[in-house]
């Protein structure tokens, strides 16, 4: 007889070899299979009770098990890999009504157009997030107004898995090696910090780098500017770190001696000492000249 989990579901070691599910490389997947420490990711969010989250990627489902144990009112998990959607179903069976499974890309499903209208629960992301997508999803979420959205957004936080380097990025200060565009797009307008770091044995099959759980809470913005173009400034000036700005500028705009000046930043600066109220400026610079 199959052994069962604190939760009254099969082991997921068991669950992975009765459906066949090796994790893929192309889809950036590596399985949790340690159900202690997917609790612990759910945690972090803080208490799930009457929350709606969403999952990306769930695989074989051990965070979603994590988050309906730990109480979520409903879980919107949105899985590419057909392999996983029957064990996902049987999650399902196992608490009626609250896991809503939606097979497709991430990238093409709003996770948004899935809440109920109006929203009258705190929604939270929640994922260990495929390695190949995390990035990218990332920046759409900090950046609603690409997909006709607003801030604040229609999230109320962000408990994410990333590659250790892409958590350190996020969380970064001026002046250090790290700081860059997500940097800047996450701060901006949002207070993020490392949760705890996972170590590559925790994965099926181990990743080749350490990583860490990231949870980011919406802010008040430092000042408002258009999304897209504070992207725009920030991956121009970013593009080639090691160049002054008068320099690394040029890629994307015509006189930025100017656009500096009117900023009030010396030209012979590099992008990684700007704060982020000094990209800030510099956006408004654009914007004046229109």
């Amino acid at each position: 007889m199959s052994g069962l989990a604190a939760d009254g579901l099969p082991a997921l070691r068991e669950v992975i070899a009765r459906h066949g599910l090796t994790a893929k490389k192309g889809l950036g997947q590596n399985f949790l299979l340690d159900l202690n420490l997917t609790a612990r990711i759910a945690r972090v969010a803080g208490p799930l009770a009457g929350v709606t989250v969403v999952e990306i990627g769930p695989g074989p489902g051990g965070l979603t098990r994590a988050l309906l144990a730990g109480g979520a009112a409903r879980v919107i998990a949105i899985e590419r890999d057909a392999r996983c959607l029957a064990a996902l179903a049987e999650i399902s069976a196992h608490y009626p009504g609250r896991l809503e499974l939606i097979a497709g890309d991430a990238l093409k499903v709003d996770p948004a157009a899935y809440l109920p209208s109006p929203r009258n629960a705190p929604v939270r992301i929640i994922a260990n997030l495929p390695y190949n997508v995390g990035t990218e999803l990332f920046v759409r979420w900090m950046t609603p107004e690409t997909t006709q959205g607003r801030w604040p957004p229609w999230w109320d936080s962000l408990t994410l898995m990333f590659q250790r380097e892409v958590a350190e990025r996020i969380v970064a200060r001026p002046g250090s090696g790290a700081y860059g565009r997500l940097s800047v797009l996450a701060q901006w307008r949002a207070r993020a910090r490392i949760a705890f770091d996972v170590n590559p044995g925790a994965f099926t099959p181990p990743p080749k780098v350490t990583s860490s759980v990231v949870h980011v809470v919406p802010a008040e913005p430092l000042a408002e500017v258009a999304p897209g173009l504070l992207e725009r400034v920030v991956a121009a000036a970013f593009a080639q770190r090691r160049k002054m700005l008068r320099q690394s500028l040029k890629t994307r705009f015509d006189n930025p001696l100017a656009l500096l000046e009117a900023a009030g930043i010396d030209p012979t600066r590099r992008a990684e000492t700007l704060s982020i109220e000094e990209f800030l400026a510099l956006c408004r610079a654009v914007e004046a000249r229109g």
